[in-house]
This record gives C-alpha cells, sequence and structure tokens, in this order.
C-alpha cells in the first residue's frame, strides 16, 4: 500500500495533522489509480473477512470498485459483519430539539444567525416535560438532544438543566433512560459537566473535513474555527466521555474526501485514545428552510450512498453506525442490510414537534433543520423493521452498567456483546408490545420474540430472559444484562 504514514499523524492531537490534506488527496489518488487493480481489491477484502478492520487507504481502494463479483463480495460481506457482531436488532431513538437559537453562520443550515423566516424559539423546562411525556407515550427510551450553539440562549447550564428534567419526567410506563448529546464543541470542562449529568455519546458533526470548503460554509460565529471544531472529540475523551459520535453531511464535499476523512479520525481517536467513535453518522445534505440542495453539486446518489455504508461497516466494523429520517423508507431499509444499527423513528426536528399539534402538522414545521423522508409513526417503523426481519431495541443497558468506551468495544471485539444485547432487545421490545404497541404491532412482535429466544445459545439466560418476559407481561420493568 506504499509508505505514506509520515504524512501525518495519527496519534496527534493537532487537527492538521491527524486529519491531513495531503494524506486525503493522496489516499483518493491512490484509490482511483488502482480502480481496475483486482489482486489489490482482493487481498483487501480478504483482510475485512477477519474483521479487524481497514485503514483509511484500503476503504478508499474498495470505494472505486467497479467489478460487479467484487461488489457483490463487499455487499455480502457488509451483511455478515453485521450480523456478525450486532446480529438483527436494531435500536431505535429519536431527537429532542430544544432551541433553534444559533450564532453560527453554517450557509448550509437553516438555524443560521443571518435566517430572519425562521421563528427562534428555546424550550422551557415545562415545555421539555411535555415533550419528553409525548416521546414516551410513543415508547421511545434514548433520545439525542440538538440546540444550537448560543451562548446566551442556549448555556451549557440550560443543556445541563435540561437533561436533568428529562431524566426526571416520568409519565405511566415511560422513562427515558439514556440521553446522547448533539451540541456545539465546548471545553473540556463543560464536557467533564456533561460526563456528570450521565450523558449517553456526545455526537458532533465535522460537516465536511477539507478546511478549505469548511471555512467557506461556516463563515462567522465559533463553529468557524476549524481546528476547535474537529478537536472536540479529543476534549470529550479529555472530559471523561469515553463514547462519542462522529459523522459528516455528507454532499457538502466530495464524498470520496469526506469518506476519507472520517476514517483518519476514526484512526486518530483508536491511536491517541485506545478506543474509536461509539458511533458514526451518515447524514446526506437535504432540502430545509432557504436550502436548495442544488446549490451543492457534491450530493451522493443512493448507489454510492449504499456502497459507503457497506465500506464504513468493512472499515470500522465494531462501530455503530445511524441514519436519520431524512432517508426515505426504500433507502433506509437497503443499508439496515449494509452496515446500519440504529435508526430515529417518528422523529420531528423542529423545536416543539412532539407535543405542539400545531407544529405536528407537515407543512408547519416551520423550525424544522430538514425536511423529514420517512415521516412514519413510531408503531409504523417497529412494524417495519419487524416485517423485515429485525427486532426493534430500545435498550440503554450497557450505558447503565457501565459498558462504555474501551470496555464495550473489548466485549464487541471478543463477539461476547449479542449476550447481552440479544436478551435486552427482547426485553425492551416486550415492553413496547405492551405499552404502546398498536394491535398488529403486538401480534408480530410477540412472534418474533419467540422466534429469537430459540437463538440465544445459553440456557441459563435463555431461562432468566423467559423469566423476565413473563415479569414483563405481568407488568414489572427495566430488566437488563
Amino acid at each position: 500500500m506504499g509508505n505514506y504514514r509520515h504524512v501525518f499523524n495519527p496519534a496527534s492531537g493537532i487537527a492538521g495533522e491527524f486529519i491531513n490534506d495531503r494524506e486525503i488527496l493522496e489516499t483518493v489518488s491512490y484509490a482511483m489509480d488502482h480502480s481496475r487493480d483486482r489482486a489489490l481489491m482482493e487481498s483487501i477484502i480478504a483482510k475485512a473477512e477477519e474483521c479487524r478492520g481497514l485503514a483509511h487507504r484500503e476503504a478508499a481502494v474498495l470505494m472505486e470498485c467497479s467489478e460487479p463479483d467484487l461488489l457483490d463480495r463487499i455487499y455480502s460481506l457488509a451483511r455478515q459483519i453485521k450480523r456478525r457482531l450486532y446480529g438483527n436488532r436494531i435500536v431505535l431513538f429519536a431527537p429532542l430539539y430544544l432551541s433553534d437559537w444559533c450564532i453560527n453562520g453554517c450557509i448550509y443550515c437553516p438555524y443560521h444567525a443571518k435566517n430572519r423566516h425562521i421563528p427562534r424559539r428555546k424550550l422551557s423546562q415545562d415545555e421539555i416535560r411535555a415533550e419528553v411525556t409525548a416521546l414516551q407515550d410513543m415508547g421511545h427510551k434514548r433520545l439525542a438532544i440538538e440546540a444550537g450553539e448560543d451562548p446566551v440562549h442556549n448555556p451549557i447550564e440550560y443543556i445541563l438543566e435540561s437533561i436533568g428534567t428529562i431524566y426526571g419526567t416520568h409519565h405511566r410506563n415511560g422513562a427515558i433512560r439514556r440521553v446522547n448529546v448533539n451540541i456545539a464543541a465546548t471545553t473540556v470542562e463543560n464536557y467533564r459537566k456533561l460526563k456528570e449529568a450521565g450523558i449517553g455519546t456526545y455526537i458532533l458533526f465535522q460537516e465536511t473535513y477539507n478546511r478549505k470548503n469548511y471555512e467557506k460554509l461556516h463563515p462567522s460565529g465559533p463553529k468557524s474555527d476549524y481546528a476547535w471544531h474537529t478537536e472536540a472529540m479529543d476534549r470529550a475523551m479529555q472530559g471523561g466521555i469515553d463514547d462519542v459520535g462522529t459523522g459528516v453531511l455528507f454532499g457538502l464535499d466530495t464524498w470520496r474526501y469526506d469518506l476519507v476523512g472520517l476514517l483518519m479520525h476514526a484512526e486518530h481517536l483508536e491511536a491517541r485514545f485506545g478506543v474509536g467513535p461509539h458511533t458514526i453518522s451518515v447524514p446526506r445534505i437535504c432540502p430545509a428552510d432557504g436550502i436548495d440542495t442544488g446549490d451543492f453539486p457534491n450530493s451522493v446518489p443512493d448507489d454510492i450512498f449504499c456502497r459507503i455504508v457497506a465500506v464504513l461497516r468493512l472499515a470500522v466494523p465494531y462501530t455503530g453506525m445511524i441514519i436519520s429520517t431524512r432517508e426515505s423508507e426504500k433507502v433506509r431499509a437497503k443499508v439496515l442490510e449494509l452496515g446500519i444499527s440504529q435508526i430515529s423513528g417518528g422523529s420531528r426536528t423542529s423545536v416543539g414537534g412532539y407535543a405542539d399539534s400545531s407544529v405536528q402538522k407537515q407543512g408547519n414545521d416551520d423550525t424544522a433543520q430538514f425536511d423529514i423522508s420517512d415521516r412514519r409513526s413510531l408503531d409504523e417503523i417497529v412494524g417495519w423493521l419487524l416485517d423485515l426481519g429485525h427486532i426493534p431495541s430500545f435498550c440503554t443497558a450497557c450505558y447503565r452498567e457501565g459498558r462504555t468506551g474501551d470496555r464495550f468495544m473489548s466485549l464487541v471485539k471478543r463477539g461476547k456483546i449479542a449476550d447481552c444485547c440479544q436478551p435486552n432487545a427482547l426485553m425492551t421490545l416486550m415492553e413496547y408490545l405492551y405499552d404502546y404497541a398498536s394491535a398488529q404491532t403486538k401480534e408480530k412482535g410477540l412472534a418474533a420474540i419467540r422466534k429469537e429466544m430459540e437463538n440465544i445459545s445459553s440456557d441459563m439466560v435463555r431461562e432468566l430472559t423467559a423469566r423476565h418476559l413473563e415479569d414483563i407481561r405481568n407488568g414489572r420493568r427495566d430488566f437488563r444484562f
């Protein structure tokens, strides 16, 4: 693969050294030059079969593959690895938008400071309780909170208070058991505060790794500082948050550049902290208020998008992969097979979008960050997943049992995480079926649970799971391995 490690330093804490422009460009050029090197591609696929991951340059080569039989092998292997490590489980979550106040100038986001069309709104703690109650009544147990960057309207104290409100809100059998946080890059001290507040994963999208393009897309505001933003995951790790989630907004730059940058970032976290990203998100640019995707010539077609997901699964096999309701039902069905392990369901991207009936109406999402393609309810999503042969999971056990960071990754790499995840998925699905599901979805779900119970290899785990499932039928809740 050539001697190229001198070009960048994955263990460095400096953004320009672990995300090195020269290394990315050389990688893209190398991959395109070897687009017909069958022997090389076969050797990379063979390495991927070992389920230990791929370097960014190896992954880039696979993205250039045009041989139908090799492409089939790539997709088949992605399916195998997904099943081997994650089984047929799909974790469900919902975003919760707290505020659309923002002082940044990101030209692809309707929250940008110069947008005079979008109403500015920030939820009070009472409004947050109402949103959380509505989400609980849908059946959600895991949220990702979102807020624009505005130190006056959305200071860290507001975020911390909101997290406390979310965890403290209980309605009937409802409870939010894991709050992931997607807010702007901040200080080590503030990351420590988020850790102490009991967050799950800290999520931050790089948007694009191309520094020149990044600075054009972010002309003003704190987010315009490329290094500060790119080094945020390091500060989060230093602040004690060992589950971090990365991602780019595909379409802001070329997919070749950003896919390589994304993998280099994962390699950096592994090299410096001994654990890569807990999740990788793969959103694509989509329409929003004042945002026309025609202004972004690097938009990614469906076939390339599916290949990105498959190659990511080969390159970072142990990392969870997330797709949102930006994508259509058709696309989501395809990528679920290729590597996606978490999806949102019944989502609203507006501030107050769950409890406020006027906001819920299509066409009245005037504070929406982006347009939703998949507008089905959570129950419809659960039923659809069951029809596809997946087990919808509302599990939050690893976070609550301290299986985070390198402890989680160690279990996944040794193939042991299924011992916990499989029964936990079934028990949380059972809770959903008895508390929230329609009659049709409940029937499908109970049949799926009966079938999946046969796949639990340990007699002890299977017997204990059966006992807890019966307890759930009788009204008890929140069992976990």
